[in-house]
C-alpha cells in the first residue's frame, strides 16, 4: 500500500538562486527573494535500510505563499495539490481523496522551503554544508521538536536547485532531483484549483 504521509511530508519535497560561485545559503536567500512560482519536472529515490529503494517520478507546479501542484506519473499516478487554504492527495488507482486544511501544515516541512512564505528562519536553523557532486550545499534543520524529518539539504547551481535530501525520523533517506526548472512562469488564477474526480471517496481530515 502506497505511502500517503511520506508522499505528503515529500511533496513535496524541493528547491532554489544567485551565481555560480555564490555559497548555497546566499543563492538561497536570492531565490525566495525573485521566484514567486516555479514549475518543473522531478525524479525521487527513497532508500531505507533493509528494503530495496523506490523510484518515482513526476511534475511539480507552485505559487508562493501555499499553492502547488506535485504530481506523480511513474510508476502509479499520484496528486498532491494546494491551493492555499486546502492540501488535496488524490490516488488515482484507489480514486480516493484525502483533504486538509492547509493552515500551518507547511510549518517546518519540507514543502515549506519551497511553497511557504519567505519566512523561512522561522521555521528552519540554515547552514552551509560545504560543496558536493559539483552543487553548493544548504542544510535546513527544522526547529520544531515534532517535525518528521531530523534533516533537510538542498544542493543548488548557478541560482537553481538541482536536488534536495530529506532524512525523516524513521530513517528513511528521500533523494530528489530537478531538471527544465523555470523560475516564475505565467499562471492564471485557476491554476491551482482542484477539481474533484467524479465518484472519488472523499476523506476530510
Amino acid at each position: 500500500m502506497k505511502s500517503t504521509k511520506l508522499m505528503a511530508a515529500v511533496a513535496a519535497g524541493l528547491l532554489f538562486a544567485g551565481t555560480a560561485s555564490a555559497a548555497a545559503l546566499d543563492q538561497f536567500k536570492s531565490f525566495v527573494a525573485s521566484t514567486k512560482a516555479a514549475k518543473g519536472e522531478f525524479t525521487q529515490k527513497v532508500v531505507a535500510q533493509g528494503s530495496k529503494d523506490k523510484l518515482s517520478s513526476g511534475s511539480f507546479t507552485f505559487a508562493r505563499p501555499g499553492k502547488f501542484i506535485w504530481s506523480y506519473t511513474k510508476p502509479y499516478d499520484q496528486l498532491l495539490q494546494a491551493d492555499g487554504e486546502q492540501l488535496y492527495i488524490f490516488d488515482k488507482d484507489l480514486n480516493q481523496v484525502t483533504v486538509r486544511k492547509l493552515g500551518d501544515a507547511l510549518g517546518s516541512s519540507p514543502a515549506a522551503i519551497l511553497f511557504g512564505s519567505n519566512d523561512l528562519e522561522k521555521n528552519f536553523a540554515l547552514s552551509e554544508a560545504g560543496t558536493r557532486d559539483g552543487l553548493e550545499w544548504l542544510k535546513a534543520t527544522p526547529k520544531a521538536k515534532d517535525s518528521s524529518f531530523e534533516q533537510i539539504q538542498i544542493g543548488l547551481k548557478n541560482g537553481v536547485p538541482e536536488a534536495m535530501e530529506l532524512k525523516d525520523s524513521f530513517g528513511q533517506t528521500s533523494i530528489l532531483s530537478f531538471k527544465k526548472f523555470e523560475k516564475n512562469p505565467a499562471l492564471n488564477a485557476t491554476s491551482f484549483k482542484f477539481v474533484m474526480p467524479k465518484g472519488a471517496d472523499v476523506i476530510n481530515n
